[in-house]
């Protein structure tokens, strides 16, 4: 069984077990979290959403908090001696999908 669930503006597939990284939730490490926008659960009893499936939910476990890697942004305009070097680290949370409840 699956679900595509809608977290942090991005539509994701998940299934019981998985470990995915998604955009920043305000939880503790340790904590549940339970996802209600659910749009989509397919397996043996397909059930689609328009645009969400009513009470179905996907509950996981933080298993950490922490940043990306540094991505670079470097701004150049040639012939006019300008140059702009930034850093960004994106905060991501990694969850392991407990249950998916249809």
């Amino acid at each position: 069984m699956y679900a595509i669930i809608e977290t942090g503006g991005k539509q994701i597939r998940v299934e019981a077990g998985q470990e995915i990284y998604i955009e920043k939730l305000n939880a503790e490490q340790g904590d549940t979290v339970t996802f209600d926008k659910v749009l989509f659960v397919g397996g043996d009893d397909v059930k689609v959403g328009s645009p969400l499936v009513d009470g179905a939910t996907v509950t996981a476990k933080v298993e950490k908090q922490g940043r990306a890697k540094k991505l670079v942004v470097f701004k150049y305009k040639a012939k006019k001696n300008y140059r702009r070097k930034q850093g960004h680290r994106q905060p991501y949370t990694k969850v392991v999908i407990d249950t998916i409840n249809a």
